[in-house]
């Protein structure tokens, strides 16, 4: 009982670091544009002093200081968009995700997985992979942290994250 108690704890300890692990080996390909921000420049960038009137730059500054790790990786080519594929699918099997949302549109196919948190509301980790049309990107996203899934679409207008619209459109009625 006990090896299975610690078994179960390092199993839950670990998936957040391992969501960030399974998809490592795409940073530094040469087809592959990356964006990969840590816990350490998120507290960085929520130090930032800003003016306390303009709400929006607040909310955004209090959303980082909830996130651990943002990972973004886009590519064209085909070759890369079937092995983001093929390690978007097995993650997915293994990482307890949910399902929030899919859409199909004009040959873009959009995936958003959710990992909760404590509130229905509340997202430990969120992916989000989408597969390119003819001479778009494919583009796959990992986010971990505790944050509200509302506050995602602010995230992806002041980081400029690629995806961030089809992102911002899926999330907009999950509130």
């Amino acid at each position: 009982m006990k090896k299975f108690l610690i078994t179960v704890v390092a199993v839950l300890v670990s998936s957040p670091f391992f969501a960030q692990a399974a998809f490592d080996k795409f940073d530094g390909q040469d087809d592959v544009t990356s964006i990969i921000v840590n816990k350490k420049m998120f507290d960085l960038m929520s130090k930032v002093k800003v003016d306390a009137s303009d709400r929006e730059t607040q909310q955004y500054l209090n959303l980082i200081k909830k996130l651990d790790n943002l990972k973004v990786f886009t590519t064209k080519s085909t070759r890369v968009e079937g092995e983001m594929k093929v390690a978007a699918d097995k993650y997915i099997k293994t990482a307890g995700l949910e399902e929030l949302m899919r859409v199909n549109d004009s040959g873009k196919n959009i995936k958003i997985l959710v990992k909760s948190g404590a509130k229905d509301s509340q997202i430990r980790e969120l992916l989000m992979f989408i597969e390119g049309a003819k001479n778009d990107d494919t583009v796959l996203m990992s986010l971990t942290g505790d944050f509200d899934l509302s506050e995602i679409s602010i995230l992806t207008d002041k980081m400029r994250i690629p995806g961030g619209d089809d992102l911002k459109k899926a999330t907009k009625g999950k509130k």
